[in-house]
């Protein structure tokens, strides 16, 4: 940390803590260490220096820090089991780019839906929100129940609800992240997959069946590019 022993950081002050992991995630993109590893090892840290601070103390530091909050909530277990409903959306509210959809749902929501710490339904509202974004963090949050990095086994019901839901929606960020819940769900039931595109052949977007059907196929989502997400 940047504190030294002439000044040392206030550890009842959420703003001052909040500056000082700001300072360093400029740091880290200024010497051009800029990765999620490098945002989690500083989070990490910090919520082990902030171990015994309440819940709120530690949402208090996140509302005020620019990238890896939500990193920093699920770091520090008693707050992350403190998140329900009502703070998981007040932590979404305003998301306006597929980049904070998407860091919201991977590192936040899906973790915590995975956990079964929040329910299935307020996926499905979000599913249905005139909103295109939580419509994007619905489908995106499946991702983590099958990402195996982060505990997922394949969830093949919870899943497929969410993408039935969505499934003829041609918003080009719906069927951006309707092809990636599928995709991440192909690892684990690629018949269950397979099954979903002829049963909504007639409504799904050109791009979810493309891609989709790439993923079964070669195991990439664009076979030519070499790329896999």
């Amino acid at each position: 940390m940047a504190e030294s022993e002439e000044n040392p950081l206030d550890l009842n002050n959420a703003s001052e803590i909040a500056a000082e992991i700001n300072t360093e995630l400029r740091s880290l993109r200024a010497m051009r260490r800029w990765s999620t590893v490098g945002i989690r090892k500083i989070m990490r840290r910090h919520a082990r220096i902030l171990e015994q601070a309440s819940p709120e103390f530690i949402l208090d530091i996140a509302r005020e820090v620019i990238w890896g909050r939500f990193v920093l909530i699920m770091e520090h277990q008693a707050t992350a089991k403190s998140i329900d409903e009502a703070k998981l959306e007040e932590f979404g509210r305003g998301m306006n780019s597929w980049g904070a959809v998407d860091t919201f749902a991977c590192h936040l929501a899906g973790p915590l839906w995975l956990n079964r710490q929040v329910p299935d339904e307020l996926f499905h509202r979000w599913a249905h929100s005139e909103d295109r974004w939580w419509r994007r963090a619905a489908l995106a949050s499946t991702v983590a129940l099958n990402t195996r990095s982060q505990g997922g086994n394949g969830d093949v019901p919870r899943t497929l609800r969410v993408c039935r839901y969505l499934v003829g929606d041609h918003d080009d960020m719906v069927v951006k992240a309707l092809s990636w819940a599928l995709r991440a769900l192909v690892v684990h039931d690629p018949d269950a997959v397979r099954r979903f595109l002829a049963e909504h052949d007639g409504v799904l977007a050109a791009r979810v069946k493309r891609e989709v059907n790439n993923k079964l196929e070669t195991g990439l989502k664009n076979p030519r590019r070499g790329k896999q997400k």
